[in-house]
């Protein structure tokens, strides 16, 4: 391609490429500190790090055996069409999952087509990930335990701003083969607490993995067709 049809290129992109990741200078905020990242948080000892923003070795395509695929640049990984991905190893128990993401500025989009993606817990329970900002949380909106739980509160921040969730997930109980406890999640979205001991009366939210919800599973995330970014991954089992 010569410089000048490059040149070209890049110009007829600038618009979309500035509006994902670039300017928000049109979006109203309701107060200064939605506009600026959420501090980072660090693994904590005895955590299980599943994306330190090097590479992707502790993930896989959600077929199981395909090599992960997503962009990684800047200590992030953005989501690339193709499908989404998972964890190699699968998680039991009580734990802490702590997820750090942000989400492109799409004004052209509404819905659930504006910059879309999701956390699943155990590949089976999402948390989902979407630009709610300003918006009446409902329960497929950002924050939302998808289909179950609305946020308590909106704590979104701006799109393109850097977000945080710390999900305290307690597994289904099991006894005689029958389901004796649902599955339960705290979830903290920006240091707010949106969701607490709230239980799930499903063993698979939408577009989840499935299985059978008495053994452990992976930590997915969503390819819904927006390049939205996830850092900073990692994961504490509960003594």
């Amino acid at each position: 391609m010569t410089l000048a049809r490059s040149l070209a290129l890049l110009a007829f992109l600038a618009p979309t490429l500035l509006a994902q990741y670039g300017s928000i200078a049109d979006v109203k905020l309701a107060k200064p500190e939605d506009g600026k990242d959420q501090p980072s948080t660090p693994a904590p000892a005895g955590a299980v790090v599943l994306f330190d923003g090097k590479g992707l070795d502790a993930w896989v395509k959600t077929d199981g055996k395909s090599p992960a695929h997503w962009k990684v640049a800047d200590g992030a990984m953005e989501v690339v069409k193709g499908g989404g991905l998972m964890t190699k190893d699968k998680f039991g128990g009580n734990f802490k999952l702590h997820v750090e993401f942000r989400v492109p500025y799409e004004p052209q989009n509404k819905g659930q087509a504006r910059a879309n993606s999701g956390v699943y817990v155990q590949g089976r329970y999402e948390v989902q990930v979407l630009d709610s900002y300003g918006l009446e949380s409902k329960n497929n909106d950002c924050g939302a335990i998808y289909e179950v739980a609305a946020p308590k509160v909106n704590a979104c921040k701006a799109p393109t701003v850097w977000q945080a969730y710390d999900i305290e997930f307690t597994a289904p109980v099991f006894k005689d083969g029958k389901k004796a406890e649902p599955a339960k999640m705290t979830v903290t979205h920006n240091g707010v607490k949106i969701h607490e001991e709230v239980s799930i009366p499903v063993d698979n939210t939408r577009a989840g993995l499935g299985g059978d919800p008495a053994t452990p599973g992976p930590i997915m995330l969503q390819d819904h067709g927006n390049p939205v970014q996830y850092r900073n991954v990692w994961l504490l089992p509960a003594k």
